[in-house]
């Protein structure tokens, strides 16, 4: 088994189309489906059903698929130790961040990396946190900065390296805008828009209120932290969000409750050899978070 055709196999799997599968590699819809052919030859199995334009994953293709992503994984990681022998910082880095990282906490540590490390052909992924998780269990990821699991992953350790203070927040107009002291339970009284559900931010938030006995009605959910602030800002519900990200178009709610925690830093798995640009990149983050030990953030 070829690597390429191997990759065009995953590439169809995730995205159950071989239009997609040819836009994700940058090849033509037609040098995808050669490159199945020829694994389907080589395995002598069927490995996609074609039915009413739908691409589903036979019952071969389900045994093929976890064992072509360990094949993938291990070439990379032989090709990844060979280069390190050198000890250069070059090659690839597949690092995958969410989107409210990579824009409001990365970018300092991003430009400082690639001026001092040129030859590294950074492949950066915005996703949800939850997705880069299952990234780095799966090895499909190197490295990840995200929001922190509040119960982390055994296999992956996870490093803290901000704090987001999340704030109460609503618009101006709310009903409870002007009370100088809002309970928990008179917040569940009113609608929320929140991020979506089995997200990390969302298990925050609905733990706190568990803990009292109390369940929030989620009036709309979305997982970009910028849209939760316009939602709430124009009296669709209650919020939370982080300090930073707070101005006048919304109102920070005095609700007899601590700050609620969340803990962002990066990802990486326990058993996974990291490349000399993992390392490094791995180094930038912890410059940073030593800077921060010494200047506490509060943003």
């Amino acid at each position: 088994m070829d690597t390429q055709s191997l990759q065009a196999f995953i590439a169809v799997a995730d995205t159950a189309s071989f239009s997609l599968a040819g836009e994700r590699l940058h090849l033509t819809q037609p040098a995808i489906s050669k490159r199945i052919a020829a694994l389907e030859a080589q395995t002598d199995a069927k490995l996609f059903d074609r039915i009413n334009r739908r691409v589903s994953l036979t019952e071969a293709g389900r045994l093929l698929l976890p064992q072509a992503r360990r094949i993938l994984q291990l070439v990379e990681e032989s090709r990844r130790q060979l280069h390190d022998l050198s000890g250069q910082v070059a090659g690839s880095l597949t690092l995958a961040t969410s989107h409210h990282v990579g824009l409001h906490r990365l970018p300092p540590v991003l430009k400082a990396y690639t001026r001092r490390y040129p030859g590294v052909d950074l492949d950066l992924r915005f996703l949800d946190s939850e997705q880069a998780y299952q990234g780095v269990v799966s090895g499909a990821i190197e490295l990840a900065v995200v929001t922190l699991a509040p119960r982390p992953n055994p296999q992956v350790e996870s490093v803290p390296v901000w704090t987001d203070h999340l704030r109460f927040v609503a618009a101006p107009e709310h009903p409870l805008a002007g009370a100088s002291r809002i309970s928990l339970g008179e917040l569940a009284r009113h609608p929320a828009v929140l991020p979506g559900p089995l997200t990390f931010t969302r298990d925050i938030v609905v733990d706190a209120f568990s803990r009292s006995g109390l369940t929030i009605g989620v009036a709309l959910s979305t997982n970009y932290l910028e849209t939760l602030k316009m939602m709430a800002g124009i009296g669709l519900g209650w919020s939370v969000l982080p300090e930073s990200m707070i101005d006048d178009e919304v109102t920070v709610l005095a609700v007899e409750h601590p700050p609620l925690l969340r803990r962002l830093g990066y990802l990486v798995h326990r058993e996974r050899t990291l490349s000399n640009a993992g390392r490094a990149m791995l180094a930038q983050l912890e410059s940073m978070r030593a800077d921060l030990v010494e200047t506490p953030d509060r943003a």
